[in-house]
């Protein structure tokens, strides 16, 4: 485990048909760092987002959080470990309110356990006021207060990554995955996500962005990397990477100067 790493992946990899996906791929995010993970498309961005996560599992390669191995455990366990996943599509129980959607997100970390729901013990309604309060202050951070009783497949796309978002929050992660959070978004709207995942990072959240924006993601990032067909060609801080002759060559070209610049 590398000194002072809160994940370090080491050696991913994951083929589809004989064609791999994602090959030997390795990185280090520090506790408190906002780590960025670009390319076009095709790239394997995706895919790494998904091993790490757990929704996919690696032909080879580790995965460890906090220098424990998470690799071989399901997304639920990973959860548990402190893991957070905000996935590009809008997912959201429809059926359910703003509020109960954040509630959900809880689950991996409460105590009472089942018996304890099933006989409605004073244990489960302690949890269940503590799960609600804390349900509040993330709708509350993420903009959604007075969202909060509307059915959750009523609010608009914005509105629906962000619950996502207060969601994964609820669940008071150590590390949070988001995958291209910014797409699909309105100007106004990435300005808002973007303030709110930067206050994040402030406060010391540990973050994997898997982007494709490249604006988004250099004014956000403390480092980046690059994958190019599978691979980790560049990692460093944007402007190194930016800078890049292999970055450039391989499929940036003067877009990234011409977005940073912007």
């Amino acid at each position: 485990m590398a000194a002072g790493a809160a994940l370090e992946v080491t050696g991913l990899t994951r083929a589809f048909g004989g064609v791999h996906a994602v090959r030997e791929a390795g990185l280090t995010v520090a506790p408190g760092e906002l780590r960025a993970v670009i390319g076009p498309n095709g790239a394997g961005k995706t895919t790494l987002f998904a091993l790490i996560g757990g929704q996919l599992a690696a032909d080879a390669g580790t995965v460890r959080l906090d220098g424990r191995r998470i690799d071989r455990l399901p997304p639920h366990r990973r959860a548990g470990r402190g893991v957070a996943v905000v996935f590009q599509a809008a997912r959201v129980f429809a059926g359910l309110t703003a509020r109960e959607n954040v509630m959900v997100g809880a689950h991996a970390t409460t105590s009472a356990g089942f018996v304890a729901a099933a006989l409605r013990l004073p244990a489960h309604h302690r949890q269940e006021r503590l799960i609600r309060d804390r349900a509040a202050q993330c709708l509350a951070r993420t903009g959604l207060t007075e969202w909060a009783d509307r059915p959750a497949g009523e609010l608009p796309l914005g509105q629906q990554r962000a619950l996502q978002l207060a969601r994964a929050l609820c669940g008071r992660p150590r590390l949070l995955l988001l995958d291209e959070p910014a797409s699909g978004l309105r100007a106004a709207e990435r300005d808002r996500l973007a303030e709110l995942i930067a206050s994040l990072r402030a406060e010391g959240l540990t973050i994997l962005l898997v982007e494709h924006d490249v604006t988004f993601v250099m004014r956000l990032a403390d480092r980046i990397t690059v994958l190019d067909l599978g691979r980790v060609i560049a990692d460093g801080p944007p402007a190194r990477v930016r800078a890049d002759p292999a970055v450039i060559a391989a499929y940036l070209g003067s877009t990234l100067d011409r977005r940073a610049a912007a």
